[in-house]
């Protein structure tokens, strides 16, 4: 048989066995397979429950989460925040994607994609999903402080500076906002303004653990380490401090110095 005619005669056997007119029937009605039971989703009790667990735990009840019902749209950014927390980054931002993919105008999904960009060092690629954002809710701070990490791991500093100030005019208050902002000043050489302005944000009730360590990153930078220290001991466990420490003595070398100034520098201790 040529090639041709063996291709008709697998097709036409193919079209036999799926055909419900021409399919052969069975001598004796076989009994209905059973169907499988759904895979059950946890209670909002247990959801909140998870919320204390470490992020490789909270990465497995999500992932079950976001098996059992792939619309299930919390299930799906939780997933993506544990696995960014994990370092993960490639996986959180399928798992944003496809948030994204139920809910084109999710805001959240759109910043968790950009967060995992910036996670990996890739900040250019963050900028259109947290400009997506942006056009969604433009009084939202977190979307041009977050624009400005992005913008300055791209190597635009102009823009980086921009939207760091419009994130503190909207949220003047926040002291992650003005933390942020004071990052970009230490990454620049401004060590003695980013210093007051962490200060300013460590004293703003609730202000968070890293606007602390930031006061101490670049107090660290400034050469005082015995003052960085004792701020970093506050919320760090000793082999966290114990690493930062031997950063910061190394960044703060005549060989290293100029290595200080770059954004990259600024974030490595944290």
């Amino acid at each position: 048989m040529c090639r041709m005619s063996a291709l008709a005669a697998t097709a036409l056997a193919l079209s036999l066995a799926t055909s419900p007119a021409l399919a052969a029937k069975p001598d004796k009605a076989a009994p209905a397979a059973e169907a499988a039971p759904a895979p059950r989703k946890a209670s909002p009790q247990e959801r909140q429950q998870v919320a204390g667990l470490d992020p490789l735990a909270r990465a497995a009840f999500w992932a079950r989460e976001a098996g059992a019902d792939p619309t299930d749209v919390e299930a799906g950014l939780q997933l993506s925040q544990a696995l960014r927390q994990m370092g993960n980054y490639a996986d959180a931002i399928i798992a944003a994607q496809q948030v994204a993919v139920v809910q084109p105008r999710n805001i959240e999904a759109k910043l968790e994609i950009a967060r995992s960009h910036i996670g990996r060092g890739q900040g250019f690629y963050a900028i259109e999903p947290a400009r997506e954002a942006q056009a969604l809710a433009p009084r939202d701070w977190r979307i041009p402080s977050l624009l400005g990490v992005a913008y300055e791991q791209a190597q635009r500093s102009e823009e980086a500076l921009a939207a760091h100030r419009l994130a503190v005019s909207l949220a003047p208050e926040n002291p992650s906002a003005i933390s942020n902002l004071a990052l970009y000043y230490a990454a620049h050489g401004e060590a003695g303004q980013a210093e007051a302005m962490l200060r300013q944000a460590a004293a703003k009730p609730g202000a968070p653990m890293v606007v602390r360590q930031n006061l101490a990153l670049v107090l660290g930078l400034q050469g005082r380490l015995d003052e960085a220290e004792r701020l970093a001991r506050q919320d760090l466990p000793p082999e966290a401090v114990a690493n930062n420490m031997a950063w910061l003595r190394s960044a703060t070398t005549t060989a290293s110095a100029a290595t200080t100034r770059s954004w990259e520098g600024v974030r490595k201790a944290q």
